[in-house]
């Protein structure tokens, strides 16, 4: 009944992106919903943006190991973002009506800077697309019964077909609805186990020492740590494609500020209902995940509840990696078309561009589907695009947004040295995140920029 169940919900998703694709006409209309997502489906997608495998699989493992400090960067880094991408970007963006976050590239620092930041930003996407296949994978493992590599399969043809049909649509009305079993599945599943173990005082009686402190010892290497876990997320995933399509997809720009925030608010007290499920799991049963800890809660449901919890869970946890992939995936095949395709081939039409980004979801799936079938992490995949888009691509936007002494020079810089610093640092194991290195070489690289080109301007003068 369970599979049954599972299965039938797939099966809903490929209607629904069918269905969605009556509404798609133009590329506008396929990667932004042709700009007209009232307040509901704009922060329901947008809250979907990484509610997916790491939120209900991964921190809930690092919440059991390391306490409060374990998941700084999700849920707290990835709320931080929604927030200040609300604040200070969400208007600006708007008002500037361009598909893609590479487009804002090629209008503020010219097409070399456009053509870089989408050969930087594609890439940076694989390894987070493959973690949410590979958790799909799993959990359908574990409900069908069938081989991994089978199970990633199944669900990439449907996200594949929901996707290629309607595109940001079929994205974002699924999203409402798998918002609504996310939030209904985790609820219910929260307070049957609230019950069962009796409340939080023996939660925190149990926990260790510091378990819940949310601050580092006073040391500059831990403040340093602690630091690069809020950016992260919370600053680097603000130069991404799918949270600008999000931001983009709404029907005003004060619908997209308020979608935005809204959704911050949503993820920082929905994203909480994993961890506190993933303690009273480990509480309760202290020997279910030694085998595979990111299993715990799918484990613990399927062996220690009723068949109608099983269904709202899992329901849940296959709407939450659903929604993150879909819009992984859409987000390079955009990015693909409208900013490395149509660069070298400005002639196209709106519909030849259409079917190319089409194209692109399929090969995008394919090498993503290669790499989730020969790694076991979910943790790692997504550890590994992380810090991708904060040391290239944050400091050329907000520079682009906010200075304008910011130029095409400093934004190439700063998009090359940030990269070649931060995978130098990963390279040689650095004593800091990798990361700090790399933003500030990007920092640096800005300066260094705007300073030669002033001086290039004087000695023309």
């Amino acid at each position: 009944m369970l599979a049954f169940s599972i299965i039938a919900y797939l099966l809903l998703n490929l209607g629904i992106g069918l269905w969605a694709s009556r509404k798609i006409t133009t590329t506008t209309d396929f990667v932004l919903a042709g700009r007209r997502l009232p307040l509901f489906l704009a922060a329901s997608a947008t809250f979907a943006t990484w509610f997916g495998s790491e939120t209900i699989m991964g921190a809930p493992t690092e919440f059991i190991e390391k306490g409060v400090l374990g998941v700084i960067e999700d849920p707290f880094g990835a709320a931080l973002c929604l927030f200040l991408v609300g604040i200070f970007f969400a208007r600006r963006f708007y008002k500037m009506n361009i598909i893609t976050f590479c487009d804002f590239f090629r209008i503020r620092y010219g097409r070399p800077a456009e053509l870089l930041s989408a050969v930087l930003i594609i890439p940076s996407y694989f390894s987070w697309i493959a973690a949410q296949l590979l958790a799909m994978g799993i959990v359908l493992k574990v409900v069908l019964g069938w081989s991994l590599t089978e199970c990633i399969l199944l669900s990439s043809f449907v996200v594949i077909l929901y996707t290629i049909w309607g595109g940001m649509w079929s994205i974002s009305i699924t999203d409402f609805l798998q918002t609504i079993m996310i939030i209904v599945g985790l609820l219910v599943v929260a307070i049957v186990l609230y019950f069962k173990v009796g409340g939080f005082s023996p939660l925190i009686n149990a926990a260790p020492k510091d378990f819940f402190r949310a601050y580092p010892q006073f040391t500059f290497k831990d403040s340093v740590g602690y630091f690069a876990a809020w950016i992260t997320i919370g600053l680097g995933s603000i130069p991404q494609q799918d949270v600008f399509q999000r931001v983009m997809s709404a029907k005003s720009a004060d619908v997209s500020v308020k979608a935005t925030l809204l959704s911050s608010l949503m993820y920082l007290t929905i994203a909480l209902l994993p961890l506190f499920i993933g303690l009273c799991g480990h509480h309760l049963y202290p020997d279910l995940g030694k085998d595979d800890p990111q299993m715990i809660i799918p484990n613990m449901v399927l062996l220690h509840s009723g068949l109608p919890l099983q269904i709202l869970f899992f329901g849940a946890l296959v709407s939450a990696i659903l929604s993150t992939t879909s819009s992984a995936i859409m987000a390079p095949a955009a990015v693909l078309g409208e900013n490395v395709i149509k660069f070298f081939h400005p002639e196209l039409s709106d519909k030849q561009l259409l079917r190319i980004i089409r194209i692109g979801i399929i090969v995008i799936t394919g090498i993503c589907i290669f790499m989730a079938s020969t790694r076991e992490s979910i943790f790692e995949l997504v550890a590994e695009s992380s810090a991708f888009s904060l040391v290239s691509l944050f400091v050329p936007l907000a520079a682009g947004l906010y200075w304008k002494n910011a130029n095409q020079l400093g934004c190439i810089l700063s998009m090359i040295a940030g990269l070649v610093v931060w995978l130098g640092s990963v390279w040689l194991g650095t004593e800091y995140p990798p990361m700090i290195y790399g933003l500030l070489a990007s920092f640096s690289g800005m300066g260094l920029g705007i300073v030669m080109s002033s001086k290039n301007q004087e000695v023309a003068i």
